[in-house]
């Protein structure tokens, strides 16, 4: 039995070899204008009008996207048998025989996306009914409607994939999707779809992910498919979503209704699996404190749902509708661009897996959280765009906050922080307060003071902005023990008046660094960057260098902004040193350059390693006219030679000769009429002679 068992192992081992062989060889063989690898044919973009008749009969996939093949024939797959994914994307299709896949029983992923099949779609319908192994058909972008798409469906019962995107689909009944009962996957995005029957999706008992995005659906009221755990309905004009009151246990995972109308909370299962819930982007509020009501449970919504004979009436209290599910494994909640201007009592309790919370672009003005209010396993927290104006923590909060990681407070109205607020955070790597009115707290001032923010001693912080948040000059210690890689300084406009001193504590560690329009000084001092090892990136751009800055050591500099400074030369370390060896992307431009003095500028362009990002517009003064520092002549160049050479020599140059001829005729002259004139000057002055 053993060796039975040997034999046919064997047997089978040298077929497969010998079934490759066969295939390389005919591979090797092969000449056409297709592409063959393996049992692969790749014919894209090769001007065919039909399908080739001499390629592999082995072939198991064959790729015809983007040609002319206006119509598949009968005979167009005969030579293929072995046929199992076929693709004709963008190939102006408008017809399948019904009988061209006669032959061609093992296709089991066919991609006819991008062409005109609604112009025979009932012969194209007949021909897909041939293939009782689909399992995977794309038929987006072919101008179906809904009756197309129900003829070119019917008895398709073995199919697993579908896509019906960008196509002109406007309702679902309940029968165009009666027969597909192994659907999972059905992507109807980009439609006109503005109704769904009640039962349409009935059938799908296996479907498990639903993309309706980018279509006109007003509402989902009595959302029942437990079966579903990928429901995508963003960009709709949804302003309700209100799913069956029922007991049922949902699968639903992830759910998508970002970039809708939504007007209040969705209305979820009361038991699902969620742990994503996007919700960008609508129009949603908390109102409870708009009504003067003794009873907040009184303030209910009554929806009338009629279907056929039936009528069903669905009630759902406005103010509770976030605690009637359970949301303990919701891990993403998205809720950024709507209209919060404060967050219920207990809204986030409940959430006890909840790692990332986007409260970003809403109208929260101020916001305390109480104790349990935020989860303790919350890693990322953004309140960035708001009106805050006050954060305020219960006093034993700042201890469950030992997961966070990353903070946004960017955009909003703060001026101080609650004291110890991050001490207690010991994983938090990331803080963003930019564009708040904030001052950093000085070595004499008590950390408990609230007017200030201390990032000192913080060991686990990485990265720190702190764009245009009005902070005074800058002391010494103001980082001290905090190891940053990420620093943004930009917009503080006097934060380092002298030099860059105040950041020695964290040189070493610094890869990124931005000092935009801080107004660094303009007296001429270069600023030492010696002891920055770690740094990668330095922005210094909009401030008033007038001398670059200096590069000493093992600086290791990767890229480098000098833009809208007062620089009237280039470096003269721009072409040597360990700069040049390290530097890769460099910003030069809006700096008032004197066109004669750029000799570096030819040896720094043309450093093969050296990406000059804005090489086209840095420009040059030449006698009050800008000239494009690439467009620079020889003339120029000629006549700033002549404008470097020293005046006073040339004027000596020029006026020597004159004088030297002035006064050799002088003494011709004199020397001609000497006798005469001293005998003229004895007589009128009666002087004795020697005669």
């Amino acid at each position: 039995m053993e060796l039975l068992s040997l034999w046919l192992s064997l047997s089978f081992i040298v077929l497969v070899v010998e079934l490759q062989n066969r295939t390389r060889m005919a591979a090797a063989e092969y000449q056409g204008v297709c592409k063959m690898v393996g049992r692969i044919a790749y014919c894209q973009r090769r001007h065919l009008v039909s399908v080739p008749s001499d390629l592999p009969s082995h072939s198991v996939e064959l790729v015809l996207d983007a040609n002319s093949i206006k119509t598949l024939g009968y005979h167009s797959l005969h030579h293929y048998s072995h046929l199992r994914k076929l693709s004709l994307r963008n190939c102006k299709l408008e017809c399948i025989d019904q009988n061209t896949f006669q032959g061609s029983s093992y296709i089991h992923s066919l991609a006819l996306s991008n062409n005109f099949l609604s112009v025979n779609y009932t012969e194209s319908g007949a021909a897909l009914r041939s293939l009782l192994g689909l399992r995977e058909l794309d038929l987006s972008g072919n101008s179906l409607t809904e009756d197309m798409v129900a003829e070119m469906l019917l008895n398709l019962s073995s199919l697993e994939s579908l896509s019906l995107a960008k196509n002109v689909i406007m309702r679902l009944d309940d029968a165009v999707f009666q027969s597909l009962g192994r659907l999972q996957e059905l992507d109807l995005q980009r439609n006109y779809i503005f109704e769904i029957e009640s039962g349409a999706f009935d059938g799908l008992k296996w479907l498990r992910r639903l993309n309706l995005a980018f279509n006109h659906l007003p509402c989902i009221v009595n959302f029942g498919l437990t079966q579903l755990q990928v429901l995508n309905i963003s960009y709709n004009i949804l302003e309700w979503f209100i799913a069956d009151s029922g007991d049922a246990a949902f699968a639903l995972e992830t759910l998508d209704l970002s970039h809708n109308r939504l007007l209040f909370f969705p209305f979820l299962p009361q038991q699902n699996r969620l742990h994503t819930l996007l919700l960008m982007d609508n129009e949603m509020g908390f109102y409870k404190d708009l009504y003067n009501v003794s009873s907040p449970k009184d303030m209910v919504v009554q929806f009338l749902l009629v279907s056929g004979n039936v009528t069903n009436v669905t009630t759902v209290n406005l103010w509770e509708e976030f605690a009637l599910s359970d949301l303990s494994a919701l891990h993403f909640l998205d809720l950024s661009q709507n209209q919060l201007r404060y967050l219920p009592d207990g809204f986030l309790r409940n959430m006890t897996s909840l790692t990332h919370l986007n409260l970003n672009q809403n109208c929260l003005q101020t916001l305390h959280i109480q104790e349990d209010d935020l989860p303790h396993s919350l890693s990322d927290l953004n309140l960035s765009q708001n009106r805050l104006s006050e954060l305020r923590l219960a006093p034993r909060l700042p201890g469950s906050l030992s997961s966070l990681r990353h903070v946004n407070l960017s955009y909003n109205q703060l001026q101080g922080l609650p004291p110890g607020l991050f001490y207690s955070t010991s994983n938090i790597t990331t803080i963003d307060l930019s564009h708040n009115q904030i001052t950093l707290c000085s070595p004499s001032e008590k950390v408990s003071q609230p007017a200030c923010v201390d990032f000192r001693n913080i060991t686990s912080l990485r990265s720190l902005f702190l764009e245009n948040c009005g902070l005074p000059s800058l002391e010494g210690r103001a980082f001290r023990g905090t190891p940053l890689t990420h620093l943004d300084l930009s917009g503080n406009r006097g934060v380092l008046p002298k030099d860059i001193t105040p950041l020695r504590d964290v040189a070493p560690t610094l890869q990124v660094l931005s000092l935009r329009d801080i107004g660094l000084p303009s007296n001429g001092t270069e600023l030492d960057f010696s002891g920055f090892g770690s740094l990668r990136y330095l922005d210094m751009s909009t401030n008033s260098l007038t001398s670059f800055p200096r590069f000493w050591g093992g600086l290791e500099l990767h890229t480098l902004d000098l833009r809208r400074n007062q620089l009237t030369a280039l470096p003269q370390w721009a072409c040597s040193g360990q700069l040049k060896k390290s530097l890769r992307i460099l910003y030069l431009s809006q700096n008032p350059y004197d066109c004669c003095w750029l000799e570096g500028w030819g040896p720094l362009h043309s450093l093969k390693t050296l990406y000059i990002v804005d090489w086209g517009a840095v420009t040059c003064n030449f006698s009050s006219n800008m000239v494009r520092v690439v467009e620079l002549s020889e003339d120029i160049a000629q006549d700033c030679k002549w404008g470097r050479v020293n005046l006073g020599l040339l004027y000596l140059v020029l006026i020597l000769p004159t004088c030297l001829t002035f006064l050799v005729a002088c003494v011709v002259i004199f020397l001609a009429f000497k006798k005469p004139l001293l005998q003229v000057v004895k007589s009128r002055c009666h002087w004795s002679s020697i005669y």
